[in-house]
C-alpha cells in the first residue's frame, strides 16, 4: 500500500543495484532461445539469487535540479513500485526472460517512441508511477493494431465491453480502443478506479487490470477466511496474472540500466512527439499527410483508431507529428470550400460501408452444465474461448453449477469473402518489418494478416515466415 509521504528514488542506486544483479544473471543466459513474446511462468526456470545479492534500493526524497532530455531517464526518475521488493525469483525469472531477448523490448520502445511521452505527461499529471508508462510494452509490444485471441484492441489491450464502459466508441470505421489519445485515458481512468478500489495498492490493481477485478477480490476474501495474508504475492491467482504484475517489474528494473541486460534503448527526445489538430471534415488520411508532407504510414500509426483510413465516427481531430501541425493547420484553414473537396474520401467508402451492414450475423445457442463440467472442458468441446464464454455469461470466475444454462455464440461473416478461395503466398520477415507493414506491402488488413498467422506475436522476427492471402 503506497505510503502518504511521497517517496523518490534514487535512480544512481537503483542501477547499481540493477546492475550487480544483472551481472549474476549473465551466467544463466547462455543457450535461452529467443521467442516472440513475453513468457509465461512454464516457459523458463526461477533463477534465485537470493543468496548472491541481498541489496535493497536507497531512498532519498531530493529530485534532479534539471529535467531529463531522454525519456527514459524521466521514466526511471518517477519509478514508485521498486520499494521494498527485494530478491524475488517470481521477478527475477521474468527479467532473465527480457536480458535474454533484447530485441523485444527494442522493438517496443522504437514503436512506442510516438506515443510514450505523451503517456508520460499523463500519467505525472495524475501523480502515478511512471513505470504504467512501460505497461503497453506488457499488453501489446506498444502496437496500436495489436489484437487479441480475447478481442482485446490496442496499446492497452481493451475488450469491447470494457472499452464501451469507458466511452471508447467502437463502429466499422472507428475504434477507440485504438485511439491513442482517448484509450490512453481510458486506461489511466480504469488503473486509477481499481487503486482505489484495492485501498491505494497498485500491484493488486494491476492484478486486477489483468483479471478483473471480481477475480482479485475473491483471492482477497479466500485469504481472509484463512487467516492468510492478503498481498498480490501470496493472492491464489491464475497463472497468467501471477506473471503480469512481475513481467512489469520486471521490464522496469531492464529499462532502469539496459545496458547492464545488453539492451540497447534509443533515446526518445522528453518532447511531445505529435500536437492535436482540430478538423471540421470527413478527410482521407492518405491525403492529408500529402498536403502536410507527413509519412502516410506515419500518420496512420498516429490515428490507428481510423480502420479505413477516413475521419469518420471518430472526434474531430487527427494526431499530427509536432513539427508538420502548424502546417497543415494552416493549409487547411487557408483552403477554399472547393479545394477541401480534394481531401475528402470518395463517397464510394460510405456506400461500400452501407451496403456491409450488418457485418455478421451472431447465432446464439445455449448449453446445460453437467456434473463434473468445468468452463474449459465446455470451451474446448464447444470451440470457444474461456474468456469469451465467460464474456457471453457475464462470469468473472470459473464457478459453474450443475444445471445453469451457458449462452454461447456463433459469428460468421455474411458476405461470401471467404479466405479458402483466395491466392496464397508465403512472405519471409525481414529486418524491421511490422505486421502493419508486411499488410501495407500486401495491400491487405492488418487484422486478416494476424487472424492467418495466430502464432506470429506482436513482433516479428527476420526469419520468420507468414501466410499470406493475396486479394483478387
Amino acid at each position: 500500500m503506497s505510503s502518504p509521504i511521497r517517496k523518490t528514488f534514487n535512480p544512481v542506486a537503483l542501477a547499481r543495484l540493477a546492475q550487480v544483479t544483472a551481472l549474476a544473471l549473465t551466467a544463466t543466459l547462455v543457450g535461452c532461445q529467443s521467442t516472440s513474446h513475453v513468457p509465461d511462468s512454464e516457459s523458463i526456470r526461477a533463477h534465485n539469487l537470493a543468496a548472491r545479492n541481498k541489496q535493497k534500493p536507497i531512498i532519498l526524497t531530493q529530485k534532479p535540479a534539471q529535467p531529463p532530455q531522454d525519456v527514459w531517464e524521466r521514466i526511471r526518475q518517477g519509478y514508485k513500485l521498486q520499494e521494498g521488493l527485494g530478491v524475488n525469483p517470481r521477478i527475477e525469472q521474468q527479467r532473465l526472460w527480457f536480458a535474454s531477448n533484447p530485441s523485444f523490448l527494442e522493438g517496443a520502445g522504437d514503436r512506442g517512441s510516438l506515443y510514450i511521452h505523451y503517456i508520460v505527461e499523463r500519467l505525472e499529471e495524475r501523480d502515478m508511477p511512471l513505470e504504467l508508462a512501460l505497461l503497453p510494452a506488457i499488453e501489446s509490444a506498444y502496437n496500436p493494431m495489436a489484437y487479441s485471441r480475447s478481442h482485446a484492441v490496442g496499446l492497452w489491450q481493451f475488450v469491447p465491453a470494457t472499452g464501451r464502459y469507458y466511452n471508447l466508441r467502437q463502429t466499422n470505421m472507428y475504434d477507440g480502443r485504438r485511439d491513442i489519445t482517448a484509450s490512453t485515458n481510458a486506461a489511466l481512468d480504469y488503473l486509477t478506479r481499481l487503486h482505489d478500489m484495492f485501498n491505494g495498492d497498485w500491484l493488486l490493481a494491476l492484478a486486477a487490470y489483468n483479471a478483473g477485478e471480481g477475480t482479485v477480490s475473491r483471492a482477497i476474501e479466500r485469504n481472509e477466511r484463512l487467516g492468510l495474508p492478503t498481498d498480490y504475492w501470496n493472492l491464489p491467482l491464475p497463472q497468467e496474472t501471477r506473471d503480469y504484475v512481475p513481467k512489469l517489474l520486471a521490464l522496469s528494473q531492464v529499462v532502469l540500466t539496459p545496458e547492464a541486460y545488453g539492451v540497447n534503448l534509443n533515446p526518445i527526445a522528453n518532447e511531445p512527439y505529435f500536437e492535436v489538430v482540430e478538423i471540421n471534415d470527413r478527410l482521407d488520411l492518405s491525403r492529408v499527410a500529402e498536403l502536410a508532407q507527413i509519412d502516410e504510414d506515419e500518420l496512420v500509426q498516429l490515428n490507428p483508431a481510423y480502420k479505413k483510413r477516413v475521419t469518420v465516427d471518430g472526434p474531430q481531430q487527427l494526431l499530427v507529428p509536432t513539427a508538420k501541425a502548424q502546417l497543415l493547420t494552416n493549409s487547411l484553414s487557408n483552403m477554399k470550400p472547393e479545394e477541401l473537396l480534394s481531401l475528402k474520401p470518395k463517397q464510394r467508402v460510405f456506400e461500400e460501408v452501407a451496403s456491409q451492414a450488418p457485418a455478421a450475423i451472431t447465432v446464439k445457442r445455449s448449453y446445460r452444465v453437467r456434473p463434473g463440467d468445468n468452463l474449459t472442458s465446455i470451451a474446448r468441446a464447444n470451440k470457444v474461448d474461456v474468456k469469451d464464454l465467460q464474456h457471453w455469461n457475464n462470469l468473472s470466475g470459473k464457478s459453474l453449477k450443475t444445471g445453469q444454462t451457458l449462452v454461447m455464440q456463433d459469428t460468421s461473416a455474411s458476405n461470401s469473402d471467404s479466405d479458402s478461395d483466395k491466392k496464397t503466398t508465403q512472405y519471409k520477415v525481414q529486418k524491421g518489418d511490422t505486421l502493419f507493414l508486411v499488410a501495407k506491402r500486401f495491400n491487405v488488413e492488418m487484422q486478416h494478416l494476424k487472424r492467418w498467422n495466430p502464432r506470429s506475436g506482436h513482433a516479428l522476427k527476420p526469419g520468420q515466415t507468414l501466410t499470406v492471402y493475396l486479394p483478387h
